[in-house]
């Protein structure tokens, strides 16, 4: 059974040997659950937020991008209206009936996930079909870097190749995930996650029209500028936060309104502040102003990549990082603020930054428990995965590059 050619993967992973030993293990995979028939393959990225921390629910801008940690597929139509998926790791086989979607549970889960991306799909006039499918994922669950979303963006690139001629756009791609677990999850899901996995490469996104996400690419790289991309999971935490992300953009919109707006995006800073003293809410305003600040910093950030200024942006991240620290607040939970393992793990990682001279650290993603992003000059990679091993555990560090290449098919 063919796999993808060397020269495919050598543009993908920029080597040959190791992805193409993941690939026929794939095939491998897909040949004892299924059949001898050729497959075809497919790569979806987990996805890293690199400035713009929670900005998207009230119509914010954020840079973001794929990472080189990937999920992989191999899929092939089977004449049927039923899918059937293995995943790696798990022994229970994904199936869902096409015809019968309404049918499936919704709760958290793969079946859930899949049945949600192709009612979207269906709605949406997108064909669909039966397909046998094996995947193997190398994005790491709960830290951080979107394993949801980089799952259903490969299931979306399977069922725009396999039946749709290549038609679905990036965007339809993420507003399948975000339905899925919208609706089949009942979890309050943004467009970011899905938008970076599916593109590829830094992006810039803009979501001030709610209509169309406006995305753009540019030419960026940690390692190009001499410096190195390291995620922490520092703990999954004990509190169940749902409301605690969701207090974030209702807080927003409560700010919002009383400047007569219904996202911050419709306003302005300077409404802001000639408001602030009607707005009840505290942390309403100082959230408020993260929003206002923040984006300030995105544009910021996206000059400072066109002009090739590393120190620049790396500055902008630390800016970042500290506002959503102390305005946004979403480093710890208020459940229990004896539990901060994200301002614990900052605070070591500030330690190490100071000793020696470089560098930025920086809560990652949603907050309140999980990761944070450390961006520091290679010469001192290894030593800071030895030094936050000591408190985190090796198992939860993960250095890691951005990547070009998103949810695709693999000629």
């Amino acid at each position: 059974m063919n796999i993808p050619s060397a020269r495919s993967l050598e543009k993908i992973y920029k080597e040959s040997s190791e992805s193409a030993r993941r690939f026929q293990a794939l095939a491998d995979a897909f040949a004892s659950h299924f059949r001898e028939e050729q497959p075809e393959y497919f790569t979806s990225p987990g996805r890293t937020e690199i400035i713009g921390n929670h900005t998207d629910h009230n119509g914010g801008k954020i840079i973001a991008s794929s990472i080189d940690l990937d999920t992989i597929g191999a899929a092939a139509p089977n004449g049927t209206d039923t899918i059937h998926l293995f995943s790696e790791g798990y022994r229970r086989e994904v199936v869902v009936n096409l015809s019968r979607i309404a049918s499936v549970e919704k709760v958290s889960g793969t079946t859930a996930l899949v049945a949600g991306i192709m009612e979207y799909l269906q709605k949406k006039g997108f064909k669909t079909g039966g397909f046998d499918a094996c995947v193997s994922t190398r994005v790491i669950s709960a830290a951080g870097v979107s394993s949801s979303a980089s799952f259903e963006m490969l299931v979306c690139a399977m069922v725009n190749s396999l039946f749709n001629e290549g038609r679905m756009t990036c965007s339809d791609y993420a507003r399948a995930g975000q339905y899925a677990e919208n609706v089949f999850w009942k979890k309050s899901s943004g467009l970011m996650d899905q938008m970076a996995c599916a593109v590829g490469g830094p992006i810039v996104l803009d979501f001030s029209d709610p209509e169309e996400i406006r995305c753009e690419s540019i030419d960026f790289s940690f390692e190009k500028s001499g410096y190195s991309l390291v995620i922490v999971n520092t703990g999954g935490g004990h509190a169940d936060l749902s409301e605690e992300y969701s207090s974030i953009p209702s807080e927003m919109r409560q700010a919002a309104a009383v400047l007569g707006a219904g996202n911050l995006c419709e306003t302005s800073l300077e409404a802001l502040l000639e408001h602030v003293n009607e707005i009840p809410n505290d942390r309403a305003v100082l959230r408020a102003i993260h929003f206002f600040e923040e984006n300030r910093r995105v544009e910021e950030a996206r000059e400072a990549i066109g002009a090739d200024d590393a120190g620049k942006l790396l500055q902008l991240m630390e800016e970042s990082g500290r506002s959503s620290w102390e305005l946004l607040q979403n480093c710890y939970s208020l459940q229990d603020c004896t539990e901060q393992k994200i301002t614990l793990m900052l605070a070591l990682t500030e330690l190490f930054l100071k000793k020696t001279g470089a560098g930025v650290c920086r809560v990652h993603g949603g907050g309140f428990a999980g990761v944070i992003m450390v961006v520091l000059p290679l010469k001192d990679s290894e030593a800071y995965v030895e030094y936050i091993s000591r408190y985190a555990g090796r198992k939860n560090v993960y250095p890691m590059n951005l990547r070009a290449t998103g949810a695709v098919h693999i000629d």
